[in-house]
């Protein structure tokens, strides 16, 4: 029995929060759900103000960001290249994903991409605190996700012994992702 039923939201430090929520609204509709603020921290009752905000990015999953004006200034782990950590959102269409590319680069917002990943396109760009955000439009089909369910163990221990990309899907990228064989 799985005991998770869905991601009830995730949460991330932003610089602003009222930046941070207007950004959201206006350059991905999302809606301004909730907003929650203490003086004190719940679950460890230390003196730490914060507002706590959450918007609607559909479907029932929620985005929340705090802003902690007594903490030091943000900051990113160094040894973490900036392209790893980052928030991955679904659009409905490739079309939408470079309409919306324009708006964003019309609006001042550099885009990277399209990147065509093969199982989807995606676009990159910074949120106002620094987080880097990537829209992504689906592309696969069901027998490119049956081919990587067909594999996925097998390369997870392929790369837990020898900390090398496995070639299992090298269909994925070496142009051949259209075809029928591994």
């Amino acid at each position: 029995m799985q005991l998770v039923r869905k991601i009830h939201h995730v949460a991330y430090r932003c610089k602003d929060a009222k930046e941070t929520v207007e950004w959201y609204q206006r350059h991905l509709g999302m809606r301004f759900i909730l907003a929650i603020a203490e003086n004190e921290v719940p679950s460890t009752h230390a003196p730490d103000p914060y507002m706590h905000v959450f918007l609607d990015a559909g479907n029932g999953n929620v985005l929340a960001f705090f802003e902690l004006p007594t903490q030091p200034p943000m900051g990113r782990d160094p040894n973490t290249p900036a392209w790893v950590q980052h928030l991955a959102l679904e659009v409905a269409s490739v079309e939408l994903l470079r309409a919306t590319q324009a708006r964003l680069e019309a609006e001042g917002i550099e885009v990277l991409g399209p990147t065509d990943h093969t199982l989807f396109q995606s676009i990159y760009f910074f949120d106002p605190s620094g987080h880097r955000i990537e829209l992504t439009a689906n592309t696969h089909t069901p027998e490119m996700l049956h081919r990587l369910d067909a594999v996925k163990w097998e390369m997870l221990d392929e790369w837990a012994q020898t900390r090398r990309a496995p070639r299992h899907a090298r269909w994925m990228h070496d142009g051949s992702a259209s075809g029928g064989g591994a």
